[in-house]
């Protein structure tokens, strides 16, 4: 344990955006800090080889290219290619009421994958494993008690009694940051009275490297193509995001049952479902924090926002913020101004503020198209999919967009 009670900064989370953002720092040469309440040797445990359905972890991100970069610019990319990911070079949407479809294919873009899909537990181990490698002070095992002030002075105080001193406190808490709450950053949310369904499922037909997504009234269902030491085909992550009363009929279906609807809500377009994992299900909430910062603190990712998984966007906007935030703080480090200083975290808000609010909007715009089932607004959507996907430069920009090459 060291003795070291002041940091330059603070990062309070080692998920995926706090491990990625301590690292980022930690690199520009500011003294870092990274508090995690999980011990750091459950980041020390080997990968068991995904012979089956349940030895994938069912918590799944979608990393876009922009987020691929990041991690290759941290190092750790190579360390989630050499474990499991799934690249996947074709999408296919389409309305499972209508006839409106549009597909997007990496050839058309000129790269070699869309997107890639990785386990949430094998993208945290890559990056804690680079922050044990690193001069990262890694303060692991205990847990944020609260947040103090005096005078000009800030930080947080830890369960065992210490007291962390820095000149700036990274949030990277989770959806119900307390530091969020601790520090009085007020947000706008509501429930969308649906929960997320997760799990793996095999199919006897190969998922093509595509990313599945058809369109229902009552939510979307996605899947996720995934990959195996093996080089199977034939596992996909499942997202079905449905409202409340028809997620816990589904969650209580054996999974016999729960397979057979399966198959029919995805049109049978991966042959049978042949094995179904553990299932989780999870509430649906969007969140948006009105400011990203206040004096001695910053928000990022879901601490700052949390958005539905429809599009699953959500680290890949939390990754936009490591960026950002990395931008603004190497700026400032280079022409010798503190981690606090405010013109910087005000910069950071406002590259950050805008698109997050603009891919929200564009999401729950999404939602709301689809859950509405009135003839003219259902023929105007199918429409407007078809007229899409046959436009193709518009179609490939917004699609280069949303993997970040632009």
């Amino acid at each position: 344990m060291s003795a070291r009670q002041h940091f330059d900064i603070l990062v309070v989370g080692g998920g995926m955006t706090g491990a990625a953002a301590a690292l980022g720092l930690a690199r520009q040469g500011w003294q870092v800090a990274l508090v995690e309440s999980q011990p750091r040797l459950v980041w020390s445990e080997a990968l068991a080889p995904a012979d089956g359905v349940d030895a994938f972890e069912p918590r799944v991100s979608a990393l876009a290219l922009a987020s691929q970069r990041l991690l290759s610019e941290l190092g750790v990319w190579p360390a989630v290619t050499a474990r499991r990911h799934c690249p996947y070079a074709h999408m296919d949407v389409w309305d499972g009421d209508g006839t409106g479809r549009i597909r997007f294919e990496a050839a058309e873009l000129g790269v070699s994958a869309l997107g890639a899909i990785v386990e949430n537990r094998i993208l945290v181990q890559a990056l804690m494993a680079a922050v044990m490698d690193s001069d990262i002070e890694l303060i692991d095992g205990v847990t944020v008690s609260g947040w103090w002030e005096q005078g000009h002075e800030r930080g947080i105080r830890l369960d065992d009694g210490r007291h962390l001193q820095a000149a700036l406190v990274v949030a990277a808490d989770g959806p119900n940051s307390r530091l969020r709450q601790w520090t009085g950053l007020p947000t706008r949310e509501w429930d969308y009275d649906q929960q997320g369904i997760v799990c793996t499922v095999r199919t006897t037909q190969s998922h093509d490297h595509t990313a599945w997504q058809r369109f229902t009234p009552t939510g979307p269902l996605a899947f996720l193509p995934l990959a195996n030491e093996a080089e199977e085909r034939c596992y996909s992550s499942i997202v079905w995001s449905q409202d409340t009363a028809e997620a816990r009929r589904l969650m209580a279906l054996d999974d016999a049952a729960f397979a057979a609807e399966l198959e029919v809500a995805i049109e049978r377009r991966l042959g049978a479902v042949e094995q179904v994992s553990r299932r989780h299900a999870f509430p649906l909430r969007q969140r948006h924090a009105k400011d990203y910062v206040r004096p001695g603190l910053v928000l990022i990712g879901d601490a700052a926002h949390t958005i539905h998984p429809l599009a699953g966007q959500g680290v890949n906007l939390g990754y936009g913020d490591v960026r950002a935030l990395l931008d603004e703080l190497g700026r400032a480090r280079d022409t010798g101004l503190p981690a606090d200083e405010p013109l910087v975290l005000s910069r950071y808000q406002r590259r950050r503020k805008g698109e997050n609010l603009a891919m929200m909007a564009a999401m729950e715009g999404f939602k709301q198209l689809f859950a509405r089932d009135e003839l003219p607004l259902r023929w105007m959507r199918n429409a407007g999919m078809r007229w899409l996907d046959e436009a193709g430069p518009l179609k490939n920009r917004l699609a280069a967009q949303a993997m970040g090459l632009e």
